[in-house]
C-alpha cells in the first residue's frame, strides 16, 4: 500500500503542483511585456507553449511511470494538457482582468504537442549517457 502512494506521488505530485503554478499565474492580470503589441503578444504565447510544454512532459512522465505505452502515454498526455488549458480559459472567463480565448488554448496544445513530439523522437536518438539519464527520470 505504502509502495503505490510512493510511487503516485513520485508520478503525479509534479503534475499537479505544475497544474497548480499554471492556475495561480492565470488567477490575475498579467502585466504587459513590452509595449510594443507583437512584442507583448509573442512573449505572452511563448509563455504558453513553454508552461503547457512542460505540463504535456509531466503528464507523460506519469503516464509512463504507471505503465503505460509511450504512444498512448504520449496521446494522452496533449490530450490532457489540452483540456487543462482549456479548463484554465473558462477559469479566465470568470477572472478579473484576464478574457478566455480559444486561440491560447490553439497555444496551449501546440506546446503539448511540441514538446511530446521532442520527447517521443529525439530523447531515444540522444547519447547513451544522457539516455541513461533521461530513463532514469522515466521520460523515456
Amino acid at each position: 500500500m505504502k509502495t503505490k502512494i510512493v510511487n503516485f506521488l513520485f508520478h503525479w505530485l509534479p503534475v499537479i503542483v505544475w497544474a497548480a503554478v499554471i492556475f495561480k499565474i492565470s488567477n490575475g492580470k498579467v502585466p504587459l511585456a513590452s509595449p510594443v503589441y507583437w512584442q507583448d503578444f509573442a512573449v505572452k504565447k511563448f509563455a504558453h507553449v513553454t508552461f503547457f510544454g512542460f505540463l504535456a512532459i509531466l503528464i507523460y512522465r506519469a503516464l509512463r511511470g504507471e505503465g503505460m505505452k509511450r504512444k498512448k502515454a504520449a496521446i494522452w498526455a496533449v490530450a490532457l494538457t489540452a483540456f487543462y488549458g482549456a479548463t484554465d480559459e473558462f477559469h479566465q472567463l470568470f477572472t478579473q482582468g484576464r478574457e478566455a480565448r480559444v486561440r491560447d488554448v490553439g497555444f496551449d496544445t501546440i506546446g503539448a504537442a511540441l514538446a511530446i513530439y521532442i520527447v517521443y523522437q529525439f530523447f531515444p536518438k540522444l547519447p547513451a549517457s544522457i539516455r541513461e539519464i533521461l530513463e532514469r527520470m522515466e521520460l523515456i
